[in-house]
């Protein structure tokens, strides 16, 4: 079975994406959904740094460099968008109006926590954003990421090794690969197949 890429990784998770819903992407792989999001679905973008209905990337000729998203990208605003200052724009992730967060991540535990700030590099200080308060406080948290290391290390384990915080994903989406250092991209998420991720974290381990 051919793997699926990152790029495809997205789509699938995008295809989930309600008509209504408000959603906020991580940055990496995630911020990709963006793209592949179905024309007909009415759905708002928010970002942490204020923006709620980031638009598509801005073409080069349409640029605003004071528009821009959590990830520092040059985009737009679609129809109906509004800006808010910080506060607003994290009241509005501890007060649960983000239905789905998709985040990406370093590890994720067989209980569910999610590792995604801080992988403990030397010369590389923590990547604190929105994460922690997204993990905590979205309706549904949806973690996209490669389910082993460039060295064929797992990342889906039975207790992180990195900095984690509680999460809410619980199930998963998962192509496991005939070899175990093959590199796929994985889709945990709150629906998918029904598979709990201690049941894919003891499968993966016993291949070990």
């Amino acid at each position: 079975m051919r793997p699926l890429n990152r790029l495809q990784i997205a789509w699938r998770a995008a295809q989930d994406i309600a008509d209504g819903m408000v959603i906020n992407l991580g940055m990496g792989m995630p911020v990709a959904v963006a793209d592949y999001l179905r024309p007909e679905a009415d759905v708002f973008i928010h970002s942490e740094n204020g923006v709620i209905g980031a638009g598509p990337l801005a073409a080069p000729e349409h640029i605003d460099t004071d528009l821009v998203d959590a990830g520092s990208r040059r985009i737009t605003l679609r129809p109906g968008a509004a800006i808010v200052d910080s506060s607003w724009s994290f009241a509005a992730i501890r007060g649960g109006h983000i239905d789905v967060a998709i985040l990406g991540a370093f590890e994720v535990a067989a209980n569910g926590d999610l590792a995604n700030w801080d992988m403990r590099l030397p010369n590389k200080g923590p990547l604190v954003g929105g994460a922690m308060d997204l993990a905590s406080c979205a309706r549904a948290v949806w973690v996209i990421m490669d389910h082993v290391t460039r060295t064929g290390a797992p990342r889906l384990l039975e207790k992180c090794t990195c900095p984690s915080q509680p999460c809410v994903a619980s199930s998963a989406s998962i192509p496991i690969s005939p070899s175990s250092t093959s590199r796929r991209p994985v889709w945990l998420c709150a629906r998918c197949l029904r598979v709990s991720a201690k049941r894919i974290c003891a499968s993966e381990l016993a291949r070990r």
